[in-house]
């Protein structure tokens, strides 16, 4: 960190702190294999808790059946786990809905890894435990190093077992982390013993993964990921306090990559450091304004070292900076990095005299990080060609505007010279310089400084029309003029230069959010997908692809593309399936199946992969430029964050439909097994007492039971037509009078016993509706008021003409409708407890209600009777459904 630098604290380290006010506080235990004693630790950690005050309780805890483990429950409070059932077994999860109705300080939540049965709320139980945080309670939790995400593949390469369950990095990231730790010998003493599987497991895990090699390796992993958590957590505390220096509690390996042929070597040497320090490094590129000019072949060699980083595991970042020593200086500090590696190449005195050594300055300015320097080969003039110019150079068009601007302010104040003395004349000339190193670079701002300089001296200064200087003092003005130009020009080139990175940084900024809340307001995943591709061709002018597993194989197909015509060959497909399958990118630019002429970059949200992006260049270059490689991976990141909300809503909404169904089916099942079989139980006896003579009550009640089983079957094949969205409407002018006349008649059997009242008066306007649709209404509203109001009492049926609409009422006598639960009445197989609708029939006849009415714009409503205790069921026909003027017999 460079002395005297204003150290203040990182707003995104206030903002990630500021974010856990309010959110519970997560502890976990971690281990190195199973039987070390995190669980325990865990238990005996909660327990102090709980004998400190601390309201505490066991979420879920997996003993595996040790004595000891099982032991330490009893003491505490545990929640019951709810029952999944699964292809025929039972499942017992933690029950999310009653830990956060409990709402304890503390819950003890095993195996964090662990995924959840099909149909849970979250399929992993980190998810849970991220909402038991959100709520405000604190977590303790377990879980083995070979289940965090970036080390499943490192466990797997030695331990030749690969685990299904995985818990992202982050997790880990925002919580403390505390090693559960004992010696591999002792570990294989424990298994020996029983205590950890049951013997004849333990004696083929000794054989496989308990093998002391690989527990010693497990062991170094646990130690070093904890390592790096407290160092994370410890340098987040330290921006947020805004504190200085390097915080060399581990060691922290930044290089310096360069556009030079050697940046390869630097990387390698870099990963050897950082191997042999056991600390984590990043790969850093400058990107000062004269990397806007670099050739095709020094974007990729700067595109291929930021790559090779990434393969090696390192991280990469692109810096904008206007000098590179500026930027290397604020990378150090803000990663508090405890070495530097870069590269010196071999440059003249000359060189150095006039632009001062990068290495230097560094050594000089950051006495808190130990400098590596590795000697690179300067770029040859092979390298350098096709190199463009720096505006720094200048163009035969700068140099025109600078003539002419030194030429009008010599005019201007050859105009004034009157009312102007020497001094003053020599500050206007001081404009041009400005104006030149602000429009068009460092160089012809010089230009126009040594121009400004002579026209001074030959137009103003005695004797004039000539170069010489008679006065002494006339000649330090001419010296002084001329110093101050080229302090203005270098001057204003910097601050033109820092303008421009600031103009960059900010048109990068402006474009990943434009981009993020064009793609982010659509609910559509091909719209979405489509969206991607055409914006990246739009911003990195690139051919785009995206790839996701097609439905029904195990390969990639094309959702969508920049160009409807693009085709992938057989390399293409290839690269494609490599970076889909393996998490990391391939093609072009990558250290795999670099013969393809695309680069696919794997869209990972978490630990799944949705698809592959994939970019290739118009011209068959490199598919992006190093400079690019920030805002694609931002790209990337953003679109796979979009793409996995989609497809999370939609699974969702899949999960939702699948348990409506199951409801349905349930609910039908029910009805079929009872309701339906109540009337045919009565029609088969009554038709065994047919053998004995018929009579008319046996006749009755056959024709009544045979009625309503009718009835039934007619409400589920109603409900099946508006569920399958097969209704088809015939609408027509329909008298309500008559319409209410036919439907009491049709339903007397079901309001035998109840005094029926008409009060539907003859001169209500017509309405444009499905009779049909109507009369069923209307019956199974009057079947509903029968079945469920007070014996002998009178059932009403009301029309009125309020407000230009018309409300039609079925009015019955009886207990009513639970206060506030009304409009469940309408819900398909519901029938509500505490209430007259607690039992018989289906639950369909009111929801059919309902689906017809709206089918042919009505609204339908159920209240309890404000004048006397009992239901009212109401259909009102808006004013668009009312017929205003019956056509003449001219007009027929």
């Amino acid at each position: 960190m460079p002395p005297g630098a204003d150290e203040r604290p990182d707003p995104d380290a206030l903002l990630r702190h500021a974010a856990q006010e309010g959110r519970g506080r997560l502890k976990i235990f971690l281990g190195a294999a199973p039987g070390v004693g995190k669980t325990y630790e865990m238990l005996v950690e909660g327990a102090a808790r709980r004998r400190d005050g601390v309201d505490t309780v066991v979420g879920v805890v997996e003993t595996h059946g040790r004595a000891e483990t099982e032991a330490l429950t009893r003491g505490h409070e545990i929640v019951p786990r709810r029952e999944v059932r699964y292809e025929g077994r039972v499942l017992r999860e933690m029950d999310l809905d009653a830990v956060l109705a409990r709402a304890p300080r503390l819950v003890l939540v095993d195996e964090l890894a662990h995924s959840n049965a099909p149909g849970s709320r979250h399929p992993k139980r980190y998810q849970d435990v991220e909402e038991l945080l959100a709520a405000g309670i604190d977590v303790y939790s377990t879980v083995n190093i070979q289940h965090v995400e970036s080390l499943n593949d490192v466990v797997a390469s030695f331990t030749r077992v690969r685990v299904r369950e995985t818990v992202p990095d982050l997790v880990l990231e925002h919580a403390e982390v505390e090693v559960v730790d004992i010696p591999p010998d002792e570990l294989i003493e424990r298994l020996k013993a029983g205590k950890v599987y049951l013997p004849q497991e333990a004696t083929r895990a000794l054989d496989h993964f308990f093998s002391k090699s690989n527990l010693s390796a497990l062991r170094e992993l646990a130690l070093r990921r904890a390592a790096q958590a407290v160092d994370a957590k410890m340098l987040d505390d330290v921006r947020a306090l805004g504190l200085g220096g390097t915080w060399a509690g581990s060691e922290r390996i930044v290089v310096a990559i360069n556009e030079l042929p050697g940046a390869d070597g630097l990387v390698r040497a870099a990963k050897r450091v950082a191997d042999g320090l056991r600390g984590p490094w990043t790969a850093v590129f400058i990107e000062t304004p004269r990397a806007a000019h670099f050739s095709d072949a020094q974007h990729q060699r700067v595109a291929a070292a930021m790559t090779l980083a990434t393969q090696l595991g390192g991280a990469v970042a692109s810096v904008p900076a206007p000098t590179v020593v500026e930027g290397i200086q604020r990378f150090l500090t803000d990663a508090r990095a405890t070495q530097l590696v870069m590269g010196k190449s071999r440059r003249s005195r000359w060189f150095e005299l006039r632009h001062g050594s990068v290495v230097d300055r560094l050594i000089r300015d950051t006495p808190d990080v130990t400098v590596h320097v590795l000697p690179v080969p300067a770029a040859d003039r092979l390298s350098q060609r096709g190199h463009r110019r720096p505006p720094q150079a200048g163009t035969s068009a700068g140099y025109a505007a600078a003539t002419l601007l030194v030429a009008a302010v010599t005019g201007v104040a050859t105009a004034l010279a009157h009312v102007l003395d020497l001094g003053n004349v020599a500050l206007l000339y001081l404009l041009p310089v400005m104006a030149a190193a602000s429009l068009f670079g460092l160089r012809v701002g010089l230009y126009a400084g040594i121009a400004s300089t002579l026209a001074y001296n030959f137009f103003f200064l005695p004797p004039v029309g000539t170069f010489s200087v008679n006065n002494p003092e006339n000649l330090i003005s001419v010296f002084v003029l001329l110093i101050i130009a080229v302090a203005t020009s270098q001057l204003t080139s910097r601050v033109r230069a820092q303008a421009d990175l600031a103009a960059a940084s900010a048109r990068t900024n402006a474009t990943l959010a434009n981009f993020l809340r064009q793609i982010s307001s659509v609910n559509d995943a091909d719209t979405a997908a489509q969206m991607i591709c055409d914006d990246v061709r739009r911003l990195l002018a690139v051919q785009v692809v995206l790839l996701m597993p097609a439905r029904g194989t195990r390969g990639l197909e094309i959702i969508a593309a920049s160009d409807a015509s693009y085709r992938l060959d057989a390399m293409d497909q290839a690269a494609a399936t490599w970076a889909f399958d393996n998490a990391t990118p391939a093609g072009k630019g990558s250290g795999t199946l670099t013969a393809s002429e695309w680069l696919f970059q794997p869209l990972r949200a978490g630990e799944r992969v949705l698809g592959v992006l994939g970019i290739a260049s118009e011209t068959l270059g490199a598919p992006v430029r190093a400079d690019e490689l920030p805002l694609l991976s931002s790209l990337v990141d953003q679109a796979a964050l979009v793409l996995e909300r989609l497809r999370l809503q939609a699974e969702t909404r899949e999960l939702d439909v699948m348990r409506t169904r199951d409801r349905l089916r349930a609910a039908l099942l029910s009805s079929v097994s009872h309701d339906l079989r109540t009337p045919l139980t009565a029609v088969i006896a009554a038709a065994a007492q047919l053998h004995h003579g018929a009579t008319p009550e046996l006749i009755g009640t056959i024709e009544s039971e045979a009625a309503r089983l009718n009835r039934f079957v007619a409400n589920l094949l109603d409900m099946a037509r508006v569920e399958a969205g097969a209704l088809r409407l015939r609408v027509e002018a329909v008298d309500l009078s008559d319409a209410v006349t036919g439907a009491a008649h049709d339903a007397r059997r079901a309001l035998e016993g109840h005094p029926v009242r008409l009060d539907v008066p003859p001169d209500l306007p017509l309405v444009r509706v499905d009779p049909q649709l109507l009369h069923h209404c209307l019956l199974n509203l009057l079947d509903n008021a029968g079945r469920y109001a007070d014996p002998g009492s009178e059932i009403v049926i009301e029309g009125r003409n309020r407000f230009g609409e018309i409300r039609l009422a079925v009015l019955d006598r009886g207990p009513g409708l639970p206060p506030g639960r009304e409009s469940e009445v309408f819900e398909t197989f519901r029938r509500l407890e505490g209430s007259d609708r607690a039992s018989g029939g289906t639950g369909l006849g009111l929801a059919i209600v309902k689906a017809f009415a709206e089918a042919m714009g009505m609204m339908v409503d159920a209240a309890n009777r404000p004048d006397a205790t009992g239901a009212a069921f109401v259909l009102t026909f808006p004013p668009a459904l009312l017929v205003r003027d019956l056509p003449t017999e001219d007009e027929n």
